[in-house]
């Protein structure tokens, strides 16, 4: 059949004719030639390719540099300190009052939060009452949000000082009002925003007594939500207590609760569901005004030097890198998670929901807590006595007044961008 050629190691071709061998080896080398210049071509796209992708990566980063991020930046002094005093301002309660208390460091009160390419100005109390003229403004929440509401009406008083024209027998859900501008302001108290239930346990610590039911929200804050033009959500810590969790009035399980024979709840399990239904109800009203969620509050406990002995007694913030997120992280993230998606679910509807994200920049905050200093000179007479610490609420004048600028920057602007989208309109 004739001479059989092998070109590579496989493949037996036939050649009828000497020109058949040679058109056959031309054919190869120039296909051979064609496969080595493509390669050389291809690994040298390659190589630009990855050039350009290194250059688009540090320019994003630049360019993340050279962007305003009201939420990343730094702590830098303040040599002029804090705009109000326990002087200047007596709505300051007591359990943050740490200068009248006798915190003997005034060092925490002289730094301010400088955001990444840009500045955040202090609070013109002037400016937002009049953009606040005739209007509404909620915080709905625990402790932590009556914290913040006390720290915006001390940064408003300079201007105008808030009327207290209201507040239930226990001070937790209070109404003050700011006549020269029609303002009315609330903090109401909703420490979980679904119902919960406090049972008398007849002072056996062993029977949890904190009932909490996924599908019911706590009437406290809806009753009156139609009122409302702007609301601050605020909660969070208490999620950490004991509880037995209640769907359609039936027991479905319990958070740390070793000794009961139920289905367990991580915490993060629990505040996802009880974020989720809360948020639904937002996102799906038929009022809509402008709800800001802010996100978890960091507690700074650390352990002291004398056994189960807990401190927070920094003097100065940590600079980046020196503490880790700690549990505050994964709660923070459950919270971005269920907002976005109840956000998400509020542009379709034309609720305006936007993200007051504190937990990075309080965080670095170590030293703005009252510590022991949530009573009035706690040491005096007697300096080991053993006293309450307190590392989670915020020193006022201190690390939560910035809360409150970054509050306020977010409703003027998002007022301005109202105006200008009107005037488009007309």
């Amino acid at each position: 059949m004739g001479d059989e050629v092998v070109v590579g190691d496989h493949q037996p071709l036939l050649a009828k004719e000497g020109r058949s061998t040679i058109s056959l080896i031309f054919f190869k080398f120039i296909s051979a030639i064609f496969l080595a210049v493509s390669s050389s071509l291809g690994k040298q796209d390659a190589l630009n390719i990855g050039h350009l992708n290194k250059e688009s990566t540090v320019k994003m980063q630049q360019l993340k540099k050279e962007t305003c991020d009201l939420w990343t930046g730094e702590w830098i002094p303040n040599s002029g300190g804090p705009g109000y005093t326990h002087e200047t301002c007596n709505q300051i309660p007591p359990y943050v009052n740490c200068v009248n208390n006798g915190r003997p460091d005034t060092g925490y009160l002289h730094w301010r939060w400088k955001p990444n390419a840009c500045d955040l100005p202090p609070i013109d109390p002037l400016k937002f009452l009049n953009a606040m003229r005739n209007k509404s403004f909620a915080f709905i929440g625990s402790s932590i949000c009556h914290n913040q509401v006390f720290s915006l009406i001390c940064q408003l008083s300079e201007e105008e000082m808030a009327h207290d024209i209201y507040h239930d027998s226990t001070y937790n859900t209070r109404t003050w009002y700011y006549p020269s501008h029609n303002l009315t302001l609330y903090v109401i108290w909703a420490p979980y925003l679904i119902h919960y239930e406090t049972i008398d346990n007849h002072g056996d610590a062993s029977q949890i007594n904190l009932h909490l039911h996924l599908d019911i929200l706590d009437t406290m804050w809806t009753n009156e939500y139609g009122k409302y033009d702007y609301v601050v959500i605020s909660i969070g810590p208490h999620f950490y207590k004991s509880s037995i969790i209640y769907e359609n009035n039936q027991v479905i399980g319990c958070h740390y609760c070793p000794h009961l024979n139920l289905k367990k709840f991580t915490i993060n399990e629990l505040y996802s569901k009880a974020l989720q239904f809360s948020l639904k109800f937002i996102a799906m009203s038929e009022h809509k005004p402008f709800v800001i969620f802010k996100t978890w509050s960091p507690d700074h406990s650390e352990h002291g030097e004398l056994p189960n002995e807990i401190v927070c007694n920094r003097t100065r913030p940590f600079r980046e890198g020196e503490i880790s997120g700690g549990d505050g992280v994964i709660m923070r993230g459950v919270e971005v998670e269920e907002f976005e998606k109840a956000a998400a679910t509020g542009v379709r509807n034309g609720v305006r929901m936007e993200l007051l994200d504190v937990y990075y920049l309080s965080l670095l905050r170590p030293d703005g807590h009252p510590g022991p200093y949530r009573k009035y000179h706690p040491f005096d007479g007697d300096k080991e006595k053993k006293v309450k610490i307190d590392c989670m609420h915020w020193c006022l004048p201190g690390p939560i007044d910035t809360w409150n600028k970054l509050l306020v920057k977010m409703v003027m602007n998002s007022d301005a961008d109202d105006s200008i989208s009107a005037s488009a309109l007309l």
